[in-house]
C-alpha cells in the first residue's frame, strides 16, 4: 500500500516537470524569422526615443495592414472611383467592416477584391489583396501629386485588370520578411502568417535576441553587444546596407535579400552594371545607390547615405536643411564653393538640392488622374549629384522674378 502511494506521489511530482520540459521543446519564436529574432517591440525598452521616431518613417510604413485609417484615398461617393473608359470603372467601397476595389463594366459588377495590404506612405500608396496564398496588386492606387486615385504601377490606364501577381522581390523591399512556399510543395505564393510588415529594426540591424538577452542581464554595459551598428561598418558595408533596396532591379540577386544582414557585402549576391553618366543613367525610381556612386561628390569624398539621411527619423526635411549638409563640405575655405554664388546671393542657402539633385520624372512609373485622364509625371529626386543647366536656369529665373527684374 505504501509502495503504491509512494509511486503515486512520484508520478504526481513528475507532472509539472514534464509540462515544463514539454514547453521547452515545443516552444517556438513569436517572430516568424526564428528564435534569434526578438521583434522590434523589444527595442523600445532601451531605445524608446529612436523607436517612437522610427514608427513615423517611410521605411517603417512601407507596408502595413490596410485599414480605413491608413488608406490615404477617399471612399466618399464623389471621389471614390477611377474610370478606365469604355464603360469600365473601379469604385472604392466600404462594405460592412471591409474595404474593396470593385470593378464595374457598364454598371455591372465584374469583380470585387479587398484592400488587404497598403504599400508606401510617401509620394504614393498602392494596395495588395490575398487570393488563397497568392498576393496580387489592386489596379488603383493613390497618388499625392494628384490628391486622387490613379492607375497602379504596372497597370494600363485604359484596361481594368486585377491579375498582376506580387513576386517575392516586391516584398523584399517593402517588408521585413515573408516565407515563400517552396515549389516542391506544389503550392505557390506565401505563408500569410509569416509576413512582417514594414522595414523593422532587425531588418537593418540583424537578429537581436542575443543582444536583448545580454543587455537585459547586463544593464550597466553600455557597449552594444551581439548587434550590428552602423558606426562599426566600413563605407562599403554602409552603402551595401542601403543598396539592398535602393539599387533598382538591374542588379540581379543571387539569393533572397531577406538573408542579407548589416555588415554583409552585396558582391556575392548580385551582378552590378556600370553607370556611365549621361549614357545609361538608371531611372530615378529605386536607383538611388547607383546614381549616387556615379556622382563626383561621392567618388571624391568619403560620404555615404548616412551623411544626409537619418533612417530613424521622418525624412521629410526642408530643402534648406539638406542644403546645409551640402554647405558643410562646399565652402569658400575649401575652394569648392558654388560658382553661381555671386548671382544667387543668399538664395544659395536654400537651393543646392533643387539645382544639383532635382526632381526628375520616372520612366518606369506612369499614371493618370481619375476621370480627367490627366497624365501626371511621377517625380523622384535624383541621387546623381551633378550639374543640370536647365535647373540652374530655373533658379536664376526665379530669383529675377522675386527681384522684379
Amino acid at each position: 500500500m505504501l509502495k503504491k502511494r509512494y509511486l503515486f506521489l512520484v508520478l504526481l511530482a513528475l507532472i509539472p516537470l514534464s509540462f515544463i520540459l514539454t514547453q521547452c521543446y515545443t516552444s517556438t519564436s513569436a517572430d516568424p524569422r526564428g528564435e534569434v529574432y526578438a521583434g522590434s517591440e523589444s527595442c523600445k525598452k532601451c531605445h524608446s526615443d529612436v523607436y517612437t521616431s522610427f514608427l513615423h518613417t517611410a521605411h517603417f510604413q512601407t507596408s502595413q495592414l490596410a485599414t480605413l485609417q491608413n488608406i490615404r484615398g477617399s471612399f466618399a461617393k464623389d471621389s471614390n472611383s477611377f474610370s478606365f473608359g469604355m464603360g469600365q470603372k473601379i469604385v472604392m467601397e466600404k462594405r460592412n467592416d471591409s474595404l474593396y476595389q470593385v470593378g464595374y463594366v457598364d454598371g455591372r459588377q465584374t469583380e470585387a477584391e479587398p484592400f488587404d495590404i497598403a504599400i508606401g506612405n510617401g509620394k504614393a500608396q498602392t494596395y495588395m489583396y490575398w487570393k488563397n496564398k497568392m498576393l496580387y496588386e489592386l489596379p488603383v492606387s493613390y497618388f499625392v501629386a494628384l490628391h486622387n486615385w490613379a492607375n497602379s504601377p504596372g497597370y494600363l490606364p485604359d484596361h481594368m485588370n486585377f491579375g498582376r501577381p506580387i513576386l517575392r522581390r516586391c516584398l523584399e523591399c517593402h517588408s521585413s520578411y515573408v516565407k515563400e512556399l517552396p515549389p516542391a510543395s506544389g503550392e505557390f505564393g506565401f505563408d500569410k502568417a509569416s509576413l512582417v510588415y514594414g522595414i523593422d529594426c532587425e531588418r537593418c540591424h540583424g537578429p537581436a535576441a542575443n543582444h536583448v538577452n545580454y543587455h537585459t542581464d547586463n544593464p550597466d554595459d553600455k557597449k552594444a553587444k551581439y548587434i550590428a551598428t552602423y558606426a562599426s561598418l566600413s563605407r562599403a558595408q554602409k552603402m551595401d546596407a542601403c543598396a539592398v533596396c535602393h539599387s533598382g532591379n538591374k542588379n540581379i540577386p543571387q539569393r533572397s535579400s531577406f538573408g542579407f544582414e548589416m555588415g554583409d557585402t552585396l558582391l556575392k549576391d548580385r551582378t552590378q552594371p556600370r553607370v556611365v553618366p549621361g549614357a545609361n543613367m538608371p531611372d530615378v525610381h529605386g536607383n538611388q545607390y547607383d546614381l549616387l556612386i556615379a556622382s563626383k561628390c561621392y567618388t571624391m569624398s568619403k560620404m555615404d547615405c548616412g551623411n544626409c539621411h537619418n533612417p530613424h527619423s521622418n525624412a521629410k526635411q526642408s530643402m534648406a536643411m539638406y542644403t546645409q549638409k551640402c554647405l558643410s563640405c562646399h565652402s569658400q575655405t575649401n575652394h569648392n564653393f558654388c560658382k553661381m554664388a555671386p548671382q544667387l546671393g543668399a538664395v544659395i542657402n536654400n537651393y543646392c538640392i533643387d539645382c544639383h539633385m532635382p526632381n526628375k520624372a520616372s520612366n518606369v512609373i506612369r499614371l493618370e488622374a481619375a476621370e480627367s485622364k490627366l497624365k501626371v509625371p511621377y517625380m523622384v529626386r535624383s541621387h546623381y549629384i551633378g550639374i543640370y543647366p536647365e535647373e540652374t536656369q530655373k533658379i536664376v529665373e526665379l530669383i529675377k522674378g522675386k527681384k522684379g527684374v
